[in-house]
């Protein structure tokens, strides 16, 4: 979290003066420093938390027509942000780079459809989920493929260092697949499927739902999938008093029904868990 502490003046007693004064604005102290008055003003006492997302993950994080910041999680987080006290500023990050960006605390919170591993629960602190999902697959409507097993030999595509990415590689189905071909975004995956120059996109449950709604284009989600998963939101291992707060306001947000109101708002149902 981005703590900006008021500098404060500590009043130096001198021999045979009574109290302690400060210089005014424009004036030089003893030492010829200038002093800052606006500038301590204006720094204020103020917290913030940096959330670091993918902002093309629809409906969990992305930008709307006006290029404005939308979703399911960037209401949640405001929500919560709330609840603790606290603001929230929203930072794009390069999706694969995402662990680098939280160790070297340049975001405080992955949170955008961050998916639950043990690899990850290892490395960083992680919230109570707070949403399901499953790792679809999806193809045009009048592909040959299916079931799982018809993508051997063909190409499919998914998101780099997404939790897709490590679902296919970790399925005994993917030695059979011919060819992976990885992307920067979801978007770009689909790009490639409409155009044919894939077979088979595997994605998140609620994105790709949301984006066959939205784009109205003509795929087919298959019955099979590669499993599912749970979302959570993730902090800098260690960091279990930002955890423990936001997971209060988390479940706060269930309570009271403010969690629920934002998913029917993005999913047409309370799909909300935490």
């Amino acid at each position: 979290m981005k703590r900006f502490l008021a500098v404060v003046m500590a009043c130096a007693m001198v021999t045979g003066v009574v109290g302690c004064g400060s210089p005014k604005e424009g004036e030089v102290s003893e030492n010829g420093a200038e002093t800052q008055a606006e500038d301590e003003q204006a720094e204020g006492d103020s917290d913030a938390i940096v959330v670091g997302l993918d902002d093309t993950f629809a409906p969990m994080g992305f930008r709307d027509e006006n290029n404005e910041l939308v979703g399911f999680d960037i209401e949640l987080a405001q929500a919560a942000a709330d609840k603790m006290g606290v603001s929230v500023e929203f930072q794009p990050i390069d999706w694969d780079t995402k662990e680098t960006e939280l160790e070297t605390g340049k975001i405080d919170l992955i949170w955008n459809g961050f998916s639950y591993t043990d690899e990850r629960n290892e490395t960083m602190t992680l919230s109570a989920p707070y949403l399901d999902n499953r790792m679809i697959i999806i193809v045009p409507n009048d592909s040959d493929i299916a079931a799982k097993a018809d993508l051997a030999g063909k190409v499919v595509g998914l998101q780099d260092g997404s939790s897709a990415a490590d679902a296919v590689n970790a399925d005994d189905m993917a030695g059979e697949i011919g060819e992976i071909a990885t992307y920067d975004t979801n978007d770009l995956a689909f790009a490639d499927l409409k155009a044919g120059r894939v077979d088979a996109v595997v994605a998140d449950e609620v994105l790709a739902k949301y984006y066959i709604e939205t784009s109205g284009s003509d795929f087919t989600i298959l019955d099979e999938d590669f499993g599912s998963e749970v979302y959570v939101i993730a902090a800098k291992k260690g960091n279990t008093e930002l955890m423990d707060n936001l997971d209060a306001a988390l479940t706060e947000l269930g309570e009271d029904g403010t969690a629920a109101e934002i998913s029917e708002k993005w999913f047409g149902e309370n799909i909300y868990i935490h």
